[in-house]
């Protein structure tokens, strides 16, 4: 029926290196396995900006700090410690501003982390130092409480701003940490081993959300590198596909423009051929004695006939595909037209015992649409029924209005039909189903596109039906704007009055 594509399976696809690739990465990110350091720059950047929104935040808290020490204690070395804390800060935020106006590479990332975990290691020191102090004034565990309230602040806020760098909440927890536990093995005071418990806690804790936040960010990116690519990818593949299809679509316009420019070339040989085969075979210039000649003169006729017929419908619709088929419109009677193509077919039909009937609705008021071209669609449809009506078989011819205000004419016959899986090969050029790949009078395959194709051209609509030994009906509709419901009928364009139903045997 159709001519079958063998796919070679056994070779490899052009995008299997990328498809490997993308599937790879979804892996490694579905098991959590370390990412690769491209997301280093970008991971830093992260990193600065967050070191940059909250810069306002720890000197906050440092200065809250020594006041609150002060208020309780009256340490002097509070106003010192705060001093120097405050410069190291000051010196965290003016690094991230040169890091942040610096577009840097592999090298560059690595010497600001390298900055960066020193000026953090002077942080953690200096909570440290915060940390191992005791009050020597206050009574009671006032100032545990308020010196343990102050580190979780200030653990959380280190948190929060070092999410996108690994060792920096370490360098700031364990010298804490740290310092704690040696306050615990001097002193002995349960006070300081509670402190010294919640601020472990809180410093496990705060390490592992860290890493967490790590890991999501690093997977963020690296969905978000994945979706550019295969953004990029599309983009390619989308543009390719538009300049092949440009490219397609340039080579069949030229390919219509050329067959559809062909017309005198290809018919003017033919119809030599056809003239001069009919002289021959009317014997006009004498009497053709061998028999055998007068046969293959027929032969020759008909050949040509066929050919003719043939060019005719590929230039048809060549001329549809390159825009250059144009409608001569004209109010026109559509039961006229299609009695008329009765007519035409009616030698053929009864040659073969095909009984045609029709029924048509009175008084249709004229169409808007172009003579030649409703001729042939009706032409088309009745020689297709006669083609595939076996004999003795019926065709019935129907007229009248549609639905939605237009008018239609349907062409049912009562042949094999074809499977409901085939309807779009017959519809397609060239297209051809197997009852008439089988049968002995072929054609073209372009008949019922240049239908489909003369009744979009007049806005209508073209409706096919078939089923497997039922026989087949084609609709052929024309739009109601088409339907000249206002005006009068013209005489002599209406034709002669038509009857309820008709047949013809």
């Amino acid at each position: 029926m159709t001519d079958k594509n063998i796919v070679d399976r056994s070779r490899v696809h052009k995008n299997a290196e990328v498809v490997k690739a993308v599937r790879a990465t979804r892996e490694r990110l579905q098991h959590g396995r370390e990412m690769p350091p491209e997301f280093d720059l970008e991971m830093n950047r992260l990193h600065v900006n967050a070191l940059l929104q909250g810069a306002a935040a720890p000197p906050m808290l440092v200065i809250l700090a020594a006041i609150g020490g002060l208020w309780f204690d009256q340490a002097v070395w509070l106003i010192a410690w705060a001093l120097a804390t405050l410069f190291v800060y000051a010196g965290l935020v003016l690094m991230a501003r040169r890091a942040a106006r610096e577009t840097g590479n592999a090298e560059a990332v690595e010497r600001w982390r390298r900055r960066f975990l020193i000026i953090y290691g002077l942080i953690g020191l200096s909570w440290a130092l915060f940390a191992f102090q005791d009050c020597t004034t206050c009574g009671g565990d006032t100032f545990n409480s308020y010196k343990s309230a102050v580190l979780l602040i200030a653990l959380a806020a280190t948190a929060m701003t070092t999410f996108a760098s690994r060792l920096a909440l370490y360098l700031v927890t364990v010298p804490t940490v740290s310092a704690l536990a040696l306050r615990v093995g001097i002193d002995h005071h349960i006070s300081d081993f509670a402190v010294l418990a919640m601020i472990l806690g809180a410093a496990l804790f705060f390490l592992f959300m860290s890493q967490r936040l790590y890991s999501a960010n690093l997977k963020m990116l690296s969905f978000q590198t994945e979706k550019d690519d295969l953004i990029a990818e599309l983009e390619v593949a989308n543009s390719v596909s538009d300049e092949a299809r440009r490219r397609a679509e340039e080579s069949n316009l030229a390919k219509s423009r050329f067959l559809a420019s062909m017309s005198h070339e290809l018919r003017t040989p033919l119809n030599a051929i056809l003239g001069f085969s009919e002289v021959m075979a009317g014997e006009v210039l004498g009497p053709i004695e061998n028999p055998n000649y007068k046969e293959y003169v027929g032969d020759i006729h008909r050949s040509g006939q066929h050919l003719l017929n043939l060019i005719n419908e590929i230039l048809d619709l060549s001329r549809i595909e390159a825009g250059r088929y144009e409608l001569n419109e004209a109010a026109l009677s559509f039961a006229s037209i299609a009695e008329d193509c009765i007519g035409l077919v009616q030698l053929k039909a009864r040659s073969k015992n095909i009984r045609i009937t029709e029924a048509f609705e009175e008084n249709l008021p004229l169409v808007w649409a172009d003579e030649k071209a409703i001729r042939q669609v009706i032409l088309n449809l009745l020689s297709n029924a006669v083609k595939f009506t076996p004999s003795g078989g019926e065709i019935q011819v129907k007229l009248g209005w549609t639905a939605g205000g237009g008018q239609y004419v349907s062409i049912r016959d009562n042949g094999p039909g074809i499977p409901e899986e085939e309807i779009p090969v017959v519809l397609s050029a060239f297209g051809q189903g197997s009852i008439a790949i089988k049968s002995a009078e072929q054609g073209t395959g372009l008949g019922l596109p240049i239908v489909q194709a003369i009744l979009a051209k007049h806005g209508g609509e073209f409706v096919f039906k078939s089923k497997l030994r039922e026989g087949t009906e084609g609709i052929a509709i024309l739009p109601r704007e088409r339907v000249l419901e206002s005006m009068a009928p013209i005489e002599g364009l209406a034709g002669a009055p038509h009857r309820k139903k008709r047949a013809f045997s």
